[in-house]
């Protein structure tokens, strides 16, 4: 069996000074993570972080910049990710699609009560993303090329 990464998405969604996060169940416990997933066979990077974010919070996203590509090992499963986070904003709100299985809430939280809360986030993924936002890191879209 060969050995892949596991290709994932995650949408970077900041508001009034508040970030966009969805409270979740995991196997260590409810935690907090941006709207987030897998890449699915088939869709482009840009359809599935718009995919995961209507799904995890009914909200419909507009990436507007790739905020930059994450390399992490999970160190409780042994799980390798390649995050491509992208920041953008929401809009059409549609709450009667109903949140994604293990999906408890969506809740917007200031960068001082992410960090304050760091044991609760899912991964180091989640603080890394917020502080590179807020150090204005970005790049445009087009860096990504989907063949």
């Amino acid at each position: 069996m060969q050995w892949k990464p596991h290709a994932t998405v995650a949408a970077i969604i900041e508001e009034n000074g508040k970030f966009l996060l969805v409270e979740e169940t995991t196997d260590r416990g409810n935690r907090f993570n941006q709207p987030a997933g897998h890449l699915e066979d088939g869709e482009t990077l840009l359809e599935a972080v718009i995919r995961e974010t209507l799904e995890e919070t009914t909200y419909t996203f507009q990436p507007t910049s790739l905020l930059g590509v994450y390399h992490w090992k999970h160190e409780h499963n042994d799980t390798t990710y390649l995050r491509f986070a992208y920041i953008g904003h929401v809009s059409q709100h549609r709450p009667e699609l109903g949140l994604d299985d293990g999906i408890i809430r969506t809740v917007w939280m200031t960068a001082d009560e992410i960090r304050n809360n760091a044991m609760l986030m899912r991964s180091p993924q989640v603080i890394t993303c917020i502080e590179d936002y807020l150090s204005g890191q970005h790049f445009p879209l087009s860096v990504i090329t989907h063949l």
